[in-house]
């Protein structure tokens, strides 16, 4: 099968629940063996959210926390492609130096476009919490305070068919993103293939080992939530663990090139 390109396709293999288990082991032991690069990553990011959530909070807009927080954790695959790129040196038993990671990112263009992917689809899901707003709270809904919004949307029948449709629309789209995207930035960080293929790579993975899959989509949705809620705290350790398994998930999901 050939890409958009004109080179091969990735083959993808079957995975199990098994390595998932091995690849969540192998991700654990990379963070242990280089802490500090993990600590850093997941120091800027977990930053970069409790920004979002007190710029929201300084614009008397705090009510957005939450669904902010929930759409936060959607870039974190994009957050997480340094850590790739130190699990893929470590595994060649490469040096590794910032320059030299720096380097390699800036050179995969692609990269960029998958970046542009998961902002969009950010994008799209606070546009879509605005308009369930508008739709079941009021077309000019606002809240005082964080408080305020927590106690209309869980006592009031409008309220909670907004919560309801609100967590399906996110699952969806978090589902989306996260098969889009899962095997992309690693396969894209490793090979030279562009962002299309890349992405439906990542589908057919998923596709092709949906439960274990789907599974692991799950685990990553509820660490990063639940790390995310003392002030973003818990991502220090979450997002590096997850991003570390990344890569190695993604060495069990797609064949290695056989050279000729």
């Amino acid at each position: 099968m050939a890409s958009v390109s004109g080179k091969t396709d990735p083959v993808v293999l079957r995975i199990t629940a098994a390595d998932v288990i091995e690849a969540l082991s192998a991700g654990l032991r990379d963070f242990q063996a280089l802490p500090l690069y993990g600590l850093a990553v997941g120091a800027f990011y977990a930053a970069g959210g409790l920004i979002v959530v007190l710029s929201a909070t300084a614009f008397g807009m705090s009510y957005l926390a939450y669904p902010l927080a929930a759409g936060f954790a959607l870039l974190g695959p994009f957050a997480a492609i340094f850590l790739y790129d130190v699990s893929r040196r470590r595994e060649r038993g490469e040096a590794i130096e910032l320059r030299d990671i720096w380097s390699t990112l800036r050179s995969r263009s692609e990269v960029g476009w998958m970046a542009f992917v998961s902002i969009f689809v950010f994008v799209m899901w606070m546009y879509q919490v605005r308009f369930l707003m508008a739709l079941f709270l009021g077309l000019h809904a606002s809240f005082a305070s964080l408080h305020e919004f927590i106690n209309v949307v869980t006592t009031t029948n409008e309220g909670l068919v907004f919560l309801a449709v609100g967590n399906i629309e996110g699952a969806v789209l978090s589902l989306i993103l996260f098969s889009l995207t899962v095997i992309s930035f690693p396969l894209l960080l490793e090979r030279d293939v562009d962002f299309v293929t890349a992405m439906i790579t990542s589908v057919r993975a998923v596709v092709m080992s949906p439960v274990p899959m789907i599974g692991w989509a799950a685990c990553i949705v509820v660490l990063l939530l639940v790390s995310a809620l003392p002030f973003f705290t818990g991502l220090l350790v979450t997002l590096p663990v997850l991003g570390h398994t990344t890569w190695h998930l993604y060495r069990r999901i797609v064949a290695p090139v056989v050279a000729m």
